[in-house]
């Protein structure tokens, strides 16, 4: 096996982008992306400030992405975990605990202090991030409004 981690750069747009398509089109998530409307969330992604993240290959396969962008906060700077993307097809072999566990080596290494997230309530996604030492954040609501 070879595997590589490399910094999630514009020059990669194009395989994460056409994962992403796969993986949230499919179970469990179901929703509806195209290729352009993908495509322009993560190019926001990658030239949102203090913008940060990683692929990781198996060969020249894309195995999955992470990124997300740091802020300052009173207590210092915080990461927002925007994407954690995974091929549907290999999910649950610990690739996304490898990329994830990556990442947070990295951003100690610039100085900040924690990372916070949005997921979906229940399944999968709630339970891989519980298994990875995460908690639920009891002092905090998500709200939203359609308009």
């Amino acid at each position: 096996m070879t595997e590589r981690i490399l910094p999630f750069t514009s020059d990669r747009l194009g395989h994460c982008t056409e994962l992403y398509v796969q993986v949230f089109n499919s179970e469990p998530w179901k929703e509806t992306w195209t290729r352009p409307t993908a495509e322009e969330r993560l190019t926001d992604l990658l030239n949102t400030p203090k913008s940060f993240g990683f692929v990781l290959y198996d060969h020249d396969q894309l195995i999955g992405f992470i990124a997300g962008n740091s802020k300052k906060s009173y207590a210092g700077l915080t990461f927002y975990l925007a994407e954690l993307c995974i091929n549907n097809q290999i999910q649950g072999k610990g690739y996304g605990s490898k990329l994830l566990l990556h990442l947070e080596n990295e951003l100690r290494k610039i100085g900040v202090q924690s990372i916070y997230l949005l997921t979906a309530n229940g399944g999968l996604a709630e339970t891989f991030y519980l298994k990875n030492g995460y908690k639920i954040n009891e002092n905090r609501i998500v709200m939203n409004k359609q308009l």
